[in-house]
């Protein structure tokens, strides 16, 4: 059975390893950045939290499929 390209798994390279770092750094500047501004209390800093999580993800997953960054 063929497995479709969204549940793939991409084994990265030096190249993307260091482009993963990267985003998590640019991510985790900027929620220390936001929180600076907005605090780190109630639901919808929480919110914030996840979405960041989840976006973060989503960029990451970008990276990935890019084969320049794949073994």
């Amino acid at each position: 059975m063929t497995i479709c390209h969204e549940f793939a798994v991409h084994k990265l390279n030096e190249g993307g390893l260091k482009r993963a770092e990267e985003i998590a750094v640019l991510f985790n500047a900027f929620l220390f950045a936001l929180e600076s501004t907005i605090g780190t209390d109630g639901r919808e800093v929480a919110v914030v939290r996840t979405k960041l999580e989840e976006a973060s993800f989503f960029a990451k997953k970008a990276m990935a499929v890019n084969p320049i960054n794949q073994q």
